[in-house]
């Protein structure tokens, strides 16, 4: 069993696989910061000095009353909220992510479409209409002369 399990993890689609797993990770974690660091800072200054990240709706107040700077400081306090700051940060992350996909499976589809095709290795014969090699001077069927 355990030989079976090492023949499935070594080959190379589960390898490949695993490798595009931990680069997308790495990758999720690059676009995280992109848009919690360099995209909605500026979004944030043209909307009136708004912070995303600290949009929330108080439902029930903590131990202590609010106002809550943040959501983890209203949840410290045992503050139930909506934070739906974060979830517009986590949309625009995903719409990021899905665009780099989205790229990236279109040039992959454009490369296997510029596939050039071998050139052919047959010609056909003007008189008899027989196959013959692209480099053939006579016809080996009807022993035409070719120009």
């Amino acid at each position: 069993m355990l030989k079976e399990f090492k023949e499935f993890a070594m080959r190379g689609n589960v390898v490949d696989m695993a490798v595009g797993i931990i680069i997308g990770g790495a990758f999720g974690t690059i676009v995280k910061s992109l848009v919690d660091d360099v995209l909605m800072p500026p979004v944030g200054l043209l909307l009136g000095r708004v912070d995303f990240s600290n949009l929330m709706i108080v439902l029930r107040e903590g131990k202590m009353a609010g106002p809550y700077a943040t959501p983890a400081a209203a949840k410290a306090v045992g503050a139930v909220t909506v934070n739906y700051g974060l979830f517009v940060n986590a949309i625009i992350s995903f719409l990021i992510v899905a665009f780099a996909v989205f790229l990236l499976v279109r040039s992959l589809n454009h490369l296997k479409r510029q596939e050039v095709p071998p050139p052919p290795a047959t010609k056909e014969c003007p008189h008899c209409l027989s196959a013959i090699p692209i480099q053939a001077a006579k016809c080996a069927h009807c022993t035409s002369e070719l120009t």
